[in-house]
């Protein structure tokens, strides 16, 4: 026994040192990872990394940026409305409407915002009567959770519970269906055809007055809704997009942070969150660019340039058809964040396409940018309008995707929401110019500005054969300049 104490007296000095150098490694080594967690990145990895997070964050900010312009009232209106309250309109949008980018003259609108991080909210709806009406919900990345509405649930009477994500428990309210949404922040952009008389008008109204929003706590209890805060920093002046677009990356990225708290990203999405983060991009915390060192937060300059172009460019990958533009990849993304961004900045709140499906052209047949300078028709042969179970509209837009100011007013042509005359073959001719055409055609006008513009080809619950494309859009046609002419003697 006293000699193995001996041999491992011996041996310990040994032993010791051996343990000493290991841990001088160990210390080193530790030294060296949390130096290189520290060290700049490359300023490259910091451009390719940041416009990846402005893209895959540009439907976030622009539906805050949305919510915060549209809820800046101390009262319901027919166009904002504080949190948690439906704003109304009594009527279709104007060309001085620049709340968000191709709105629509088909249906009125009753729009609200949702914050369910602090309580849910039940929503009622009334008896539509057999009227076409369409109650999406989005996320607050644009995503379209629930889409209530003629086709999905009908037109009698329905009311639902909204809950967060976080929310702890299922709420329960007796007949009400609980729907779980993906964001504490949601937007509801209600939709109810209404057809351009004073009768019809009215008749919307009064079920505009019966969608109702109350917080959870306060159901089934005397509610008036709070009034709201206006806060006098947001510009409520200036297109949203516009805003938004004018944000530095600093900004924007600190933006896309903060916000990811209340609209997690989807689990799809961690690994490009896992790379957000290394460049300091980590939900709920500000935008850390002091591991970035000067050459990399040098290098986030160009990155809202270098997102807007690529969100832009993404209009190549959508298919054309008789030169329209023709996606039926709306409401749902999932990984498509180039596709998601595009969308925003041409339509914010797109449907689902079971829903609605909108091509949209900027050429006529020959390849040509439309101008109202000149004259054009689309031409629907007998049998060949949309196929659909809604109603089909050409909306006009200017070259920003917004309604173009014009003598009649007239944004839209729709043969369902207002008369248009048909030829004896049972054809439609819709007129495309700046000036009115002559005689019975001008009921079939819709007003172009002097300059390039944008059509857009709505088709509400569209037929399968919208949706998989065996049905297709005409071309636009321009039609012959008339010339005048004098006999020579």
């Amino acid at each position: 026994m006293s000699d193995l104490i001996g041999m491992e007296s011996k041996r310990a000095p040994r032993v010791c040192i051996g343990l000493i150098v290991l841990l001088g490694f160990a210390i080193n080594s530790c030294k060296k990872i949390d130096a290189a967690a520290h060290s700049p990145i490359d300023p490259g990895d910091v451009a390719m990394i940041a416009t990846d997070a402005y893209v895959f964050g540009y439907p976030l900010i622009t539906t805050d940026q949305t919510r915060r312009v549209m809820t800046n009232v101390e009262h319901a209106g027919d166009k904002h409305a504080p949190m948690g309250q439906f704003a109304t309109m009594p009527g279709y949008p104007t060309a001085a409407f620049r709340d968000i980018t191709a709105p629509n003259a088909n249906t009125l609108y009753s729009t609200a915002w949702l914050d369910l991080g602090k309580e849910p909210y039940v929503l009622s709806l009334p008896d539509e009567h057999g009227r076409y009406y369409l109650m999406p919900m989005l996320s607050g990345w644009t995503e379209v959770f629930r889409a209530p509405g003629t086709r999905t649930t009908g037109t009698g009477a329905q009311q639902y519970v909204l809950a967060g994500p976080t929310w702890p428990t299922t709420p329960h309210v007796p007949g009400a269906t609980v729907i779980r949404a993906p964001t504490n922040v949601v937007w509801i952009i209600g939709r109810t055809f209404a057809r351009d008389t004073r009768q019809d008008m009215e008749a919307v109204h009064r079920l505009q007055r019966q969608y109702s929003l109350v917080p959870l706590s306060a159901y089934g209890k005397p509610y008036a809704p709070p009034q709201g805060r206006v806060d006098p920093s947001i510009d409520m002046k200036t297109p949203v997009r516009d805003q938004v677009n004018a944000l530095d990356a600093t900004t924007y990225l600190d933006r896309v942070a903060k916000l990811m708290k209340d609209n997690p990203p989807a689990p799809a999405d961690s690994a490009l969150v896992r790379r957000m983060a290394s460049i300091g991009i980590i939900a709920g915390q500000p935008f850390d660019t002091t591991r970035l060192g000067p050459e990399g937060t040098a290098a986030l300059a160009e990155v809202p340039k270098r997102g807007l172009e690529r969100i832009v460019a993404y209009e190549r990958n959508v298919p054309v058809v008789n030169g329209w533009h023709y996606s039926t990849q709306t409401g749902t993304y999932g990984t498509e964040y180039d596709l998601r961004a595009y969308v925003t900045f041409v339509g914010l709140g797109a449907n689902l396409p079971q829903d609605a499906v909108y091509p949209f052209t900027e050429v006529d047949a020959n390849a040509e940018p439309l101008d109202g300078s000149r004259r054009y028709v689309l031409h629907f042969g007998n049998g060949q309008e949309p196929p659909v179970k809604g109603f089909w509209s050409v909306t006009m837009y200017d070259s920003h995707y917004y309604f173009v100011a014009n003598p009649i007013n007239r944004y839209q042509i729709s043969p369902k929401q207002s008369p248009v005359t048909y030829n004896a073959d049972g054809s439609l001719d819709l007129y495309l110019q700046h000036d009115a055409p002559p005689g019975a055609k001008r009921k079939n006008w819709l007003p172009a500005p002097a300059g390039h513009f944008i059509l857009m080809l709505r088709m509400y619950e569209p037929d399968d054969a919208v949706i998989d494309g065996s049905w297709k859009p005409p071309a636009v046609m321009e039609l012959p300049t008339t010339v005048t002419s004098t006999s020579k003697r």
